[in-house]
């Protein structure tokens, strides 16, 4: 559905020009955007001939969506009054902010939880409607307030400060208008735990698509939510929020790897505050580390390595040495995709040198369980692809594959891809074949946009070579992977 006209919209014909897209173009593109988002739209040229000539504003998520299909052409963030279209529903801000104030912050991460639901029951929540938001400044403030004072004072909440109005209520429903504020303890906060290490399990195995890693979101509603609105000691309430941050960060993981960064910005800011409040400083930098890895994914290397970088200053002399591996690892990643090859070789070294400072006894975090020597060559062997240097990619890969597990499916995954990348690039297309096969009988095991975008950019890269009975093969056993949405 579209308002009523007002007149022309010459901004948004004037964008349409910049980008090269027709209208037709357009309608697809928005069309392709909203099912990757559970929506159906049937918008056609006729349709973005009326926003321009007319000025329709169309409704719900339709002008973040066709911002976010302009801004991809153009390859930057397209506000909508660029595009004319300032006075459609706003995206709402949720999830963005980074407050001073921990009652406040509360707040914010609950309200996040809370309309995450709303899109999961039918509506249109922030999974949905927030299309074509995400935007890398926005991680200057939380990361800035982060660096200058990484923990609170206190988290202590008393009855009387649960009792200020914002009630789990306003989180869990009516049903609990009658109910007291709930003194929270350390057997809460456990559960808490147990349902994050539980969910990593799936979302390794599986993907962040899966159904049984998706109740993360709800997780943090139900059981999260309620828990940060009742009443606690400092003590439990430091324990509290760590937890709660760690099941906040790790679906912002799962939306990353389905391919939500959107929700998955909002739920790593709201992590990198809770962490603060946890005064759990590897743990925030774990935080950061998630956040520069996004920000590398969607094409901000030097924000990326910025982001890794402030995970490792905050943490030099707190940190074990395996998470100190694992930050300067990230920092590698971000610097060979900006194309950096000294830096990234010498981020690669320090961590390299780091991990093999570690002991067994080390009293790592448990959220660092999945960091390994494999881990590390799988990572190296990404640089050195980004780097296009073929030679170290093998050495690289053929150490992350050497010990597979049914552990860590999706890494697998991953391994095999690069793996089919090297080959292909050192010429041997029968070597390049055999691991994308393998790379694609995983890709359709498993829910993850990630893995199914990286299967897509091999298909593309052997294009070249597809009258190839091998490469048509293969072409043919990855189709379901290629025509859905990613």
């Amino acid at each position: 559905m579209s308002r009523e006209p007002r007149g022309p919209n010459e901004k948004l014909g004037t964008v349409l020009a910049l980008a090269g897209i027709s209208n037709a173009g357009l309608a697809r593109r928005v069309n392709d955007l909203g099912a990757q988002r559970g929506l159906t739209l049937r918008y056609d040229k006729t349709s973005v001939a009326r926003w321009v000539s007319k000025g329709m504003v169309p409704q719900g998520a339709a002008p973040h969506l066709i911002a976010a299909a302009i801004g991809s052409k153009l390859g930057r963030p397209v506000p909508l009054h660029e595009i004319g279209l300032a006075d459609a529903d706003p995206a709402p801000e949720v999830g963005l902010a980074f407050p001073r104030d921990i009652g406040q912050a509360v707040r914010s991460a609950t309200e996040l939880y809370r309309l995450d639901l709303a899109g999961r029951r039918g509506g249109v929540g922030i999974w949905q409607s927030l299309a074509g938001s995400f935007s890398v400044s926005a991680y200057a403030t939380p990361a800035s307030r982060w660096l200058i004072s990484p923990a609170d004072s206190s988290v202590a909440r008393e009855p009387k400060d649960a009792e200020d109005g914002t009630t789990a209520a306003s989180t869990t429903g009516a049903a609990a208008d009658a109910l007291p504020p709930q003194r929270v303890g350390h057997s809460d906060v456990t559960k808490l735990r147990e349902a994050a290490e539980d969910a990593r399990r799936w979302d390794s195995k599986y993907g962040g698509g899966d159904w049984r890693s998706s109740m993360v979101p709800e997780c943090l509603r139900v059981d999260a939510a309620p828990l940060l609105l009742g009443s606690y000691s400092d003590e439990v309430g430091r324990s509290l929020f760590g937890a709660t941050a760690e099941l906040t960060r790790l679906a912002g993981w799962m939306a990353f790897d389905t391919g939500q960064q959107e929700a998955a910005q909002r739920y790593y800011i709201q992590a990198l505050r809770l962490a603060r409040a946890a005064a759990d400083v590897p743990l925030g930098g774990y935080v950061l580390a998630s956040m520069s890895l996004q920000a590398t994914y969607r094409g901000f290397a030097d924000e990326g390595v910025d982001l890794a970088q402030a995970a490792l200053e905050r943490n030099r002399g707190l940190a074990t040495a395996r998470t100190m591996s694992f930050f300067r690892l990230v920092e590698a990643r971000a610097q060979a995709k900006s194309g950096d090859g000294p830096a990234c070789g010498a981020a690669l070294k320090s961590a390299e040198g780091w991990l093999e400072r570690s002991r067994a006894g080390d009293p790592d975090p448990s959220w660092l369980d999945f960091y390994s020597h494999e881990r590390f060559a799988a990572d190296a062997a990404e640089c050195y692809r980004d780097l296009r240097l073929p030679r170290q990619v093998r050495r690289f890969t053929e150490q992350a594959l050497a010990r597979p597990t049914e552990e860590f499916v999706r890494s697998h995954g991953l391994r095999l891809v690069v793996s089919a990348v090297a080959e292909l690039e050192s010429g041997n297309l029968d070597a390049a074949c055999a691991a994308g096969a393998r790379a694609v009988e995983v890709a359709n095991r498993i829910s993850s946009a990630r893995t199914t975008e990286y299967v897509r950019d091999l298909m593309r890269r052997l294009e070249a070579y597809r009258d190839e009975p091998r490469v048509a093969e293969l072409r043919e056993q990855a189709r379901p992977l290629l025509v859905a949405p990613a």
